[in-house]
């Protein structure tokens, strides 16, 4: 074991390509699961990217559940279940971990980040605070996440949940931020890789996806290719719209019904 492994929390990511009953229905059938075989993460920042339905918010819901995370989000401390909804990808999958274990380790599902909050109140709620059991919500900030913008409440997790020496694994983060609020979490993401944390982020964001270094694993089809930024059609895409937007608005506008 190099020692670039040795001190990252998590390592790899491999399918157990064997015991898959068929590569036919879900979520063995997803592009993202159907091209798995094992997935090497950068020992500081990993993105996935690819098209909505290709597989990858399944399969970092996968990783999650698979590392003893709520599938709706949160520590290895959240146990509760809204709706029972995940796949059973994660019985198919084996970590490979370094020899160091995180201090911190949570899972940020964009979709079900309300159900999160509502159980922090809900835990708060149940039990009167005491010196053994204080209470979850000063630990995000003080304030309930419900009475803040969603943005501002995902923030608040970034910036006082989030301790840092941890692995966080991430489904779309940017799904509340504007433009401006996603460079500012390029920044606490950067303090928090230089206070020794991991991060596996699912995004769509040519923002986020621009933190140098990183490793960017697009997920299609056929195969699981891994991409320098600039060669990443999210960001051709964008650089072209913004650089050509009367143009590319032209050639939009006057595209045929059903064509886009």
């Amino acid at each position: 074991m190099s020692s670039l492994t040795a001190e990252q929390f998590l390592v790899h990511v491999q399918l157990l390509r064997d015991r898959v009953p068929s590569f036919e229905k879900y979520p063995f059938a997803l592009p993202a699961v159907r091209a798995l075989d094992t997935l090497t993460l950068h020992p500081h920042v990993t993105f996935l990217i690819g098209e909505n339905g290709s597989g990858k918010s399944t399969l970092i819901e996968a990783i999650a559940v698979s590392l003893g995370l709520n599938p709706e989000g949160g520590s290895r401390n959240f146990n509760f279940s809204t709706r029972s909804s995940h796949s059973p990808l994660s019985d198919f999958l084996r970590l490979r971990q370094g020899i160091r274990r995180p201090r911190d380790c949570w899972f940020l599902r964009a979709e079900s980040f309300f159900n999160v909050a509502t159980e922090i109140e809900n835990l708060d709620a149940s039990s009167p605070p005491s010196r053994d059991n204080p209470p979850i919500a000063p630990a995000y900030g003080g304030a309930s996440l419900h009475e803040q913008s969603h943005g501002e409440s995902f923030f608040s997790l970034f910036r006082n949940r989030f301790r840092g020496r941890g692995l966080y694994l991430l489904d779309e983060p940017e799904a509340a931020l504007s433009p401006m609020r996603q460079m500012s979490f390029l920044s606490r993401l950067h303090d928090l890789v230089r206070n020794d944390s991991q991060f596996i982020i699912a995004t769509h964001s040519p923002i986020i996806m621009a933190y140098p270094n990183a490793w960017i694993y697009v997920l299609s089809g056929s195969e699981i290719v891994r991409l320098p930024y600039k060669e990443t059609e999210h960001y051709r895409v964008t650089r072209d719209f913004l650089t050509r937007s009367e143009k590319m608005l032209s050639i939009l506008m006057d595209a045929q019904p059903g064509l886009f």
